[in-house]
């Protein structure tokens, strides 16, 4: 008869197994787009990129995307920690990124800047794993949209809308050339006419301000109202120091 061999397991190696086996079904269901997670704040804020055995995740607008993959920026010490762990839709335009300034509220934004925060969104949509959703300002404990949420995309519709047409009108007007360099200051130019400055009046409704910009007038355009000649520059000039 041979001998039979019996192969023991000390409780140690079973408890090792069925840790690396939870971990492995942890990160599978947790990269599953059909797993989709709902995070409070307080769980979110685990995935800070302090803990090496768990991903690193972000919110934007209340969709939770894993950066892990993006670890030197998003990770311990990175350029971009400070979103690590967190909802802070508005530190993505502001560039505040302490304190108050890591908040999700965009309130008292322009619809060009909610537009922008859409915008970085789409590109985490694109470039990173999304895997699932931040309960509170734009997603209710079902992982509904909230009232904010669809506010803020109607506002970056509009904000679209007024980009484009803004950039019909001001086609009809070409822009000035431009320079500029430490030594010698700035210049504007133009190929063909004189250079104007000339207010922009969808600005008010995109970002809240009024703004101007350099374009190019014929001779025979000079009568508008609202043209104002660069500040010790000739009339009919086609090139002014700025």
């Amino acid at each position: 008869m041979i001998p039979t061999r019996r192969f023991f397991l000390s409780p140690f190696v079973g408890i090792t197994v069925l840790v690396v086996l939870l971990a492995l079904y942890f990160r599978s269901s947790f990269r599953s787009p059909s797993n989709e997670r709902l995070f409070t704040a307080e769980e979110l804020a685990l995935y800070n990129g302090t803990d090496e055995k768990l991903p690193i995740c972000l919110g934007i607008l209340g969709s939770v995307f894993d950066v892990t993959k993006g670890k030197s920026h998003y990770g311990s010490g990175g350029g971009y920690n400070h979103f690590a762990g967190r909802d802070a839709s508005r530190a993505f335009v502001s560039g505040n990124f302490t304190g108050d300034g890591l908040t999700d509220s965009l309130r008292g934004l322009s619809s060009s800047e909610v537009k922008s925060v859409v915008d970085w969104r789409d590109f985490y949509i694109r470039t990173y794993t999304y895997v699932g959703k931040l309960v509170g300002r734009y997603y209710d404990s079902q992982g509904n949209p909230t009232k904010h949420l669809k506010g803020v995309e109607a506002k970056a519709s509009r904000g679209a809308q007024l980009l484009e047409k803004q950039k019909i009108e001001e086609a009809k007007q070409p822009n000035c050339n431009s320079q500029w360099s430490q030594d010698e200051g700035g210049e504007v130019w133009c190929d063909v006419g004189v250079p104007r400055l000339v207010q922009r009046p969808l600005e008010i409704a995109l970002t809240g301000q009024m703004s101007k910009r350099c374009a190019c007038f014929k001779e025979d355009q000079l009568d508008q109202a609202g043209l104002e000649i660069y500040k010790g520059c000739d009339p009919l000039a086609k090139t002014c120091r700025v």
